[in-house]
């Protein structure tokens, strides 16, 4: 065989070429390494720095603006562990910490989508469970091309078979998430995972090494060919136009699960954490080895050596280079103590997981490794874990003050189409029932789901005796965003903030996942400028930290990006679980109410794309302090049992959100064999503009003015409910009554709840097969 690249022949060959290009390096980058080094990096180096200062680890592009996180955060002392971990971790009450992050997996699970969304799925779980949390459940924020598509028969069904196949083999329940559709994200999907997880705060573990003398174990699956590269090759980089020919070529790229092995790796690391015998642990996802040594190194500022022939392969033809990219899935490193070396290889010998003592942490300040007895890498690890700083040209799309005063013309005679336009959104895509998707998902599996999708958020149950539990949604609206970036991603965090609150749970803490195209593109660093911008502001605000995430740029085909799409995810905390809201109709009889202020607002809405193929204008004003209110209301009315139900007021407006809440009714989502669901009776307010109502039959039901929610009132709080809402400058109209067979405007149009049923539980399995 022939031997490696070493450290003693670099110093001896400056001049020889090596690939950077073709790894993603630039050629500045690459003269920076060398004069890092005082020398031309090995092939085993090289491999280190391309994955380490990928877009994708490095965060090159973001940085410089995803500091207003942590300069912009609110006072809480719920925050335990922030940005910089592997996710945040927040202080829910009663001894419980919670930790959650969500992450892409975009273009992966466009060259496979099963194996794709799949590992993604694995790779957020590991980093809840590196945290010293125990997983407990997931959700995923999907996004497609139109949905009558080829290529999106071909992608959604394998992404939603390889998130189902990933979650319900771990035994985590699915609790929510998103579905949309739009061309823009053709032969570009983007599939977000978020994962929970729950630790008493004792628990809580950082990939941080310390203490020379540690030694440095890899537990876990054997390292193989596959996802070598995934972090710079394919994360790091945009789509060509021809997916069928170089895509392909990226499928060795696209990492290999195998959720069983997960299962015990999560198992092994719960018992290794109880037997206190963890110093420091990081999960290996993007850049694998090469990530793992250089972060835990670089955390602790310590040195650390390793011994590559050590390590575990499947493939025994793989060289140093190879090893330290590889994204082989299902691995760990931990760092130990000499004395519990003996019980943790045991402890992990019981759960049939391969350990191996790769190295061993030192006081040198340097990262160590070596291959057949020569030393391949001689580096500073801080050096590799920082990444450069890129200050990319930022400028405002050129056609950007032209989109947003191309507003919706008003049409003579809209109002008589109210009916047909309410069952256009509800048998739209976007705006149809999922159960073809969330049927595949176990979303009850662990016992402790309170609610799950179709519901506003996930709801959970943290302790069986107190009833403590914690709710958590996801939001993103690209086409606001588009159209205003810094007020688009403040309404996908007021939406999924009230979502959360509509559950009755106060709102705690944020995590994101940046969907952009390409940073070298001055219109998208504009974007993402202005949305990073617009979080940490709205964060301040409502006064909840953001406390992690991941940015995801690169999201193109060609020179098309995709429309800007921050996914924004909060989570909130319950007190008792028994409390909360569900979004449905229970029973009938009770009064329907609507919170907030409606006017006419259609820039960016479900309504215009739907029923007008029209995208421009301004999207819904953002009030933040009126979220805060409602979110007040919310959670007190709650608690004090005033309410039998809740449902925001988003996407599609006041006619959407009544028609999801008849089709949820007595806690059923609307699905093949069950009831249809609960009507209601509803009347338009008859005062002026501005107030709870609209005179404008459109604005009333097809408005998605912010900082809006129906309530159902339970007989006989009607009047306590209303003082409530008073007293915290909530503004509140009663809109209806609850009961009978039909969604019935006065004066306006009746529909049939079982057609509302029908047309909404058709359109997904008549694009994608029945199941």
């Amino acid at each position: 065989m022939t031997r490696a690249d070493t450290v003693a022949a670099a110093a001896a060959t400056p001049d020889r070429e090596q690939p950077h290009a073709a790894l993603g390096l630039t050629d500045a980058e690459y003269a920076s390494i060398t004069q890092q080094l005082g020398r031309r990096p090995t092939d085993a180096e090289l491999a280190i720095y391309s994955v380490m200062w990928s877009e994708h680890c490095s965060y090159k592009s973001s940085r410089l603006y995803l500091r207003q996180f942590a300069e912009k955060a609110p006072p809480t002392t719920a925050l335990l562990a922030g940005i910089g971990q592997n996710a945040g971790v927040v202080d829910v009450g009663q001894g419980y910490a919670v930790t959650f992050k969500i992450e892409s997996h975009n273009h992966p699970s466009y060259v496979e989508p099963f194996q794709g969304a799949a590992t993604g799925v694995g790779g957020i779980v590991r980093d809840i469970l590196a945290m010293g949390a125990r997983p407990v459940a997931v959700m995923d924020a999907l996004r497609f091309g139109p949905a009558d598509a080829a290529d999106t028969r071909r992608v959604l069904p394998g992404v939603v078979g390889g998130i189902s196949f990933y979650g319900n083999c771990l035994g985590l329940p699915n609790i929510g998430g998103e579905l949309a559709f739009d061309a823009c994200y053709s032969g570009n999907p983007l599939v977000n995972a978020l994962c929970l997880g729950v630790m008493r705060h004792e628990d809580l573990k950082l990939a941080r090494a310390s203490g020379p003398g540690n030694k440095v174990v890899l537990f876990g699956s054997p390292t193989g060919p596959d996802g070598i590269g995934g972090a710079s090759v394919l994360a790091s980089a945009s789509f060509g136009d021809d997916a069928s020919g170089g895509e392909r070529a990226k499928r060795p790229s696209v990492q290999v699960g195998d959720p069983f092995m997960e299962k015990l790796l999560v198992e092994c690391c719960l018992e290794l954490y109880a037997a206190g015998v963890v110093v420091a642990i990081q999960d290996l996802g993007a850049a694998g080895i090469a990530c793992a040594t250089t972060e835990l190194a670089a955390a602790g500022q310590v040195g650390m050596t390793a011994t590559l022939d050590a390590v575990p392969l499947r493939d025994r033809g793989l060289r140093p280079p190879e090893i330290l990219m590889s994204e082989s899935q299902e691995r760990m490193m931990a760092v130990t103590t000499p004395a519990d070396l003996d019980r943790f290889l045991k402890i992990c010998a019981r759960w049939d997981v391969p350990a191996t003592v790769l190295g061993e942490v030192t006081d040198t300040g340097r990262l160590e490794m070596t291959w057949q007895g020569d030393v391949v890498v001689d580096i500073p690890p801080a050096s590799a874990a920082e990444g450069p700083l890129c200050e990319r040209p930022v400028q405002r799309p050129p056609g950007q003050d032209q989109l947003r005063a191309d507003d919706l013309a008003r049409a003579d005679g809209e109002a008589t189409r109210l009916r047909e336009d309410l069952l256009a959104l509800l048998g739209s895509p976007a705006g149809a029932d999922k159960t073809w998707v969330t049927e595949q998902y176990d979303s009850d599996v662990r016992g402790n789901t309170v609610l799950a999708a179709p519901h506003d958020a996930g709801v959970l149950r943290i302790d069986e005796e107190s009833h403590l539990g914690v709710a958590i949604a996801t939001d993103g609206n690209a086409r606001y965003c588009l159209l205003d970036p810094y007020a688009g991603t403040q309404l996908a965090l007021a939406e999924a903030y009230r979502n959360v609150a509509a559950t009755g749970a106060r709102p705690l803490a944020v995590t994101n996942c940046l969907n952009f195209g390409s940073p070298e593109d001055p219109a998208v660093m504009w974007q993402f400028a202005e949305s990073v911008r617009g979080l940490a502001d709205g964060c301040q605000v409502l006064g909840i930290p953001v406390t992690g995430g991941n940015v995801s740029f690169y999201n193109q085909t060609g020179p098309d990006a995709i429309q800007p799409t921050p996914v924004v995810g909060v989570l909130g905390v319950l007190d008792d679980v028994r409390r909360r809201l569900p979004s449905g109709f229970s029973a009938p009889g009770e009064t329907i109410m609507l919170l907030g202020r409606t006017t006419a607002e259609f820039g960016g809405s479900l309504w215009a794309q739907v029923t007008r193929g029209h995208l421009g204008g301004v999207p819904p004003a953002v009030d933040l302090a009126a979220e805060q209110r409602l979110a007040a209301v919310l959670a007190a009315a709650a608690v004090g049992g005033l309410l039998s139900a809740a449902h925001d007021v988003s996407e599609g407006g006041l006619g959407l959100a009544l028609a999801e809440s008849c089709l949820i009714g007595a806690g059923r989502a609307a699905r093949p064999g069950s009831g249809p669901g609960i009507g209601c009776v509803v009347t338009m307010p008859a005062g002026p503009a501005g107030t709870s109502g609209s005179p404008d039959p459109l604005a009333f039901l097809f408005s998605e003015s912010a900082a809006r929610a129906i309530v159902v009132v339970r007989p006989g709080a009607e009047v306590e409910f209303a003082a409530l809402c008073a007293a915290n400058g909530v503004p509140a109209g009663t809109l209806g009554v609850t009961g009978g067979e039909f969604l019935e405007v006065s004066g306006l149009f009746t529909v049939p709840v079982a057609e509302l049923s029908a047309v909404s539980q058709r359109t997904l399995p008549e694009l994608f097969g029945h199941r």
